[in-house]
């Protein structure tokens, strides 16, 4: 049904409107730390409408080579109605979502744990995202402390598609908060036996459109793949974290970031989310062009903080393969995906060897020094079909 409005003639007001200065509203958005109380639930606004188009441009431009995400035939042919959209782009999405009520405010991203993708995304769905908080760790007066979340993925038929858990660094409340609040409660679907639902694939998959050294047999615990092609950021990644939904002014206004005091002053910060999706895509064509699935990763680290201009680069280090149970034609792949910046990455193994690999923060209490070229480092169990 349509509602016809009648439209008055347009009036210029603004020369008989006297500004009122004393009744000056100024929105600021996100939480301070003790504005995070554990049991909390923030159902966050907007959601996204993934398309074609995104998919695409998201794989083309993170360099990811899987054919799923690039050619809709391929992806017929592994079990999908329409074309999935890569994980990266799924978990960007639902993380930026939640920016608005869980770090807007926030100082660091210190990890990402225990994420699992549990349905496909493909074009065409909606995605919204739902937060929890189950601690608060503070660290005395006036000092910043540790929020952890827990952020679930919700697709249009209220599926969750992706849960993962974070922490971060938010610091005390300068001044009373004058925004308007996002609404509290309401339902938080977590899923407590996680399963992920894997599309079956529907016959045999074209063996001329991906790599011939990138089956589960030519994985092997132990093998490091150093990934020669790097990749220079652009200003590119204000876009980026605009088309995902990102609202942390650390990532896109200059006067913002210039105002940080310590490490994080200077410029724009490149959200961490798109180094991640940059690693993933430089080290796809090396390991995960016959993945099948990304059932998750925990235990990941952004290190340093990336910038416009940095190149960025991948190692991957093979920890473990096993049988995938109830799926003969694939087996699971546990990686350690590293990341450099302003190093090569064969130059950065010699230089560093074994110690690349070791957890930065574990650096102190084993009597080692965090490495400076070292921006990120995380561990993900990807399902890759056997070689037919």
């Amino acid at each position: 049904m349509t509602i016809y409005l009648k439209l008055t003639p347009q009036t210029e007001r603004a020369t008989s409107i006297p500004a009122r200065i004393g009744n000056v509203k100024r929105p600021r958005y996100g939480r301070a730390l003790e504005e995070l109380v554990p049991g909390q639930v923030f159902h966050h606004p907007r959601g996204l409408t993934i398309t074609e188009d995104l998919i695409l441009l998201f794989s083309s431009d993170f360099f990811e080579t899987n054919p799923l995400y690039r050619n809709v035939e391929f992806a017929r042919s592994a079990g999908y109605d329409r074309m999935p959209a890569s994980p990266q782009l799924v978990f960007n999405v639902v993380l930026s979502l939640g920016v608005q009520n869980d770090s807007e405010k926030a100082i660091a991203n210190l990890g990402y744990y225990d994420v699992h993708f549990l349905r496909p995304v493909v074009a065409g769905d909606t995605l919204r995202s739902v937060t929890r908080v189950l601690d608060r760790r503070e660290r005395g007066e006036g000092k910043p402390g540790i929020a952890h979340v827990r952020t679930l993925g919700i697709n249009q038929h209220e599926e969750v598609v992706l849960q993962y858990d974070r922490k971060i660094m938010v610091g005390p409340s300068a001044e009373p908060a004058t925004g308007p609040a996002d609404p509290e409660g309401g339902e938080f679907p977590e899923v407590r036996d996680t399963v992920a639902h894997v599309p079956r694939v529907r016959g045999k998959l074209p063996l001329d459109l991906t790599g011939r050294h990138t089956y589960f047999e030519d994985f092997a615990p132990g093998d490091v793949i150093v990934h020669f092609n790097g990749r220079t950021i652009t200003d590119e990644h204000f876009a980026w974290t605009y088309r995902v939904g990102n609202t942390h002014p650390l990532h896109f206004d200059r006067l913002y970031s210039t105002g940080q005091k310590g490490p994080m002053s200077g410029e724009p910060i490149v959200y961490g989310g798109l180094v991640f999706a940059w690693l993933h895509g430089v080290a796809s064509r090396d390991t995960t062009e016959n993945a099948l699935w990304e059932l998750g990763f925990t235990e990941g680290y952004h290190t340093q903080p990336s910038f416009a201009g940095d190149t960025v680069y991948a190692l991957t280090r093979v920890l473990h393969c096993e049988p995938a149970e109830d799926h003969e034609a694939a087996g699971i792949a546990t990686f350690q995906l590293i990341g450099v910046k302003n190093i090569r990455p064969g130059d950065a193994l010699d230089k560093y060897g074994s110690d690349l690999f070791m957890k930065e923060n574990d650096k102190k209490d084993a009597g080692k020094d965090k490495i400076d070229h070292k921006i990120f480092e995380v561990e993900r169990r990807v399902l890759i079909r056997r070689r037919p």
